[in-house]
Order: structure tokens, then C-alpha cells, then sequence
């Protein structure tokens, strides 16, 4: 039976969908906060995603970047955000489709059944490996040189990006749209610390003849070049 997981925070429509997916034929996982939903991702395997944005603790934008480190399993964001910003964002952010509360129960089961029909059977994805860096996002570290870099979320993210566009510059505004969701660009020095943090984590001793793989594109942004 395929599983589903459901991350929705209020109880009855929780039991609801429940009700409306087992109906279906289908197998669900319930989640009621984010962090449990990151947990039951691990343990569970789903072939699906039912999130909700609106969650205690860890929101559900939150839940689905860190889904998208470990997978490509289809997303569908059920959301009581109506606003074509919201999908908008929703949809750029990673999500496969976005649905809004109240919603019709036939069409929600359309929607399930088109994604899962579209999804590939090898979703999910290991550690990513480059050139003396594998990344591991269920720790939220790197392994740089052979050695474990515990990360803060944003230096993982921060890295994620560049690391997915080598040899690619990746602009300041990129960063701050992708990396700390700001896509007005305020902050622009935090890029630069930030950026500062993680190059003093992934520094080795100059006898190892390996070089700064972050590379400063002055006047545009910053690009991973990996090791020389």
C-alpha cells in the first residue's frame, strides 16, 4: 500500500484526510509539528508529502527545505494561504503543487494520484559527494577532506547552494532569496559574514596543498569552484 505522510497541526482535519486518503486505498502518516514530520520522513519513506505551512515550532517552509536536501518525493502544500504569492512561493521553494483550504476532497485526491503518477522510484537521493566534500543532510554537516564539519542551517544552506552551482557565480541577492528568504535583498552583509564562517570551517593547513574552494566574484557574488 503507498504511504503518505500528512503534516497538519489541527487534530479533526487531520483525521479527515486521513479518513478521505484511506478511502482512497492509501496508507497515512500523521504529523502534527514539523520537527515529527522531519522524524517520520526518515522513518517512514513516504511517497508523498501532505504539508501544511502553518505549524508549530518548525514551519512547514522550514520542513520543506529540509526535505529537499534528502529528496525528490513529491510535495503538495495544503495551505489555508490563498494569496498567488503564497503559491508563488510555495512552488519556487520546491513544492510540486499547491492546494488551499477549504479544499474538495476528490480534487485533492486528483492531484495525490497526478503526483505520484510523475514521481520517479528513485526519489530519494543520498549523501551528496563532490570532489573532497560529501555533504550529509540528515546531520546537517559536511565532510570536507575527509574531515566532519558540523554546520549551523544557515552555513549547510549556504553551502547547499553554492555547491549545486559550481563553477556557477551565484549573486549576493541570490543568496539572500535562497539562503535566508529574502528576496528584497535586505541584509546584504550577512551574506559576507556568512560567508567568512564558512570559509574558516572548511580551512586545512596550507602543507595539504588545498586551496579555498570559495572563490569572492568581486562586485557580483561568490561561486564554488571546489578543491584545486
Amino acid at each position: 500500500m503507498t504511504s503518505l505522510l500528512v503534516v497538519e497541526d489541527d487534530p479533526d482535519l487531520g483525521i479527515a484526510l486521513r479518513a478521505v486518503l484511506g478511502q482512497a486505498g492509501y496508507e497515512t502518516v500523521l504529523a502534527e509539528d514539523g520537527h515529527a514530520a522531519l522524524r517520520l520522513l526518515f522513518a517512514e519513506r513516504p511517497a508523498l508529502m501532505i504539508l501544511d505551512l502553518m505549524l508549530p515550532g518548525l514551519d512547514g517552509w522550514e520542513v520543506l527545505d529540509r526535505t529537499r536536501d534528502m529528496t525528490d518525493l513529491p510535495v503538495l502544500i495544503l495551505s489555508g494561504r490563498t494569496s498567488p504569492a503564497e503559491r508563488v512561493r510555495g512552488l519556487r521553494a520546491g513544492a510540486d503543487d499547491y492546494v488551499t483550504k477549504p479544499f474538495d476532497a476528490q480534487e485533492l485526491l486528483a492531484r495525490v494520484e497526478a503526483l505520484l503518477r510523475r514521481s520517479r522510484p528513485d526519489q530519494w537521493r543520498g549523501d551528496y559527494v563532490e570532489a573532497g566534500l560529501r555533504m550529509v543532510p540528515e546531520r546537517r554537516s559536511a565532510v570536507w577532506q575527509g574531515q566532519e564539519i558540523r554546520l549551523s542551517d544557515i552555513e549547510y544552506r549556504l553551502l547547499q547552494v553554492l555547491v549545486r552551482n559550481r563553477g556557477r557565480v551565484v549573486t549576493t541577492e541570490q543568496l539572500l532569496d535562497l539562503v535566508w528568504d529574502s528576496p528584497d535583498g535586505a541584509g546584504r552583509e550577512r551574506v559576507k559574514f556568512a560567508v567568512l564562517r564558512l570559509r574558516r570551517r572548511l580551512a586545512v593547513p596550507e602543507a595539504a596543498g588545498v586551496e579555498d574552494p570559495l572563490e569572492s566574484v568581486r562586485g557580483l557574488g561568490y561561486r564554488y569552484r571546489g578543491p584545486r
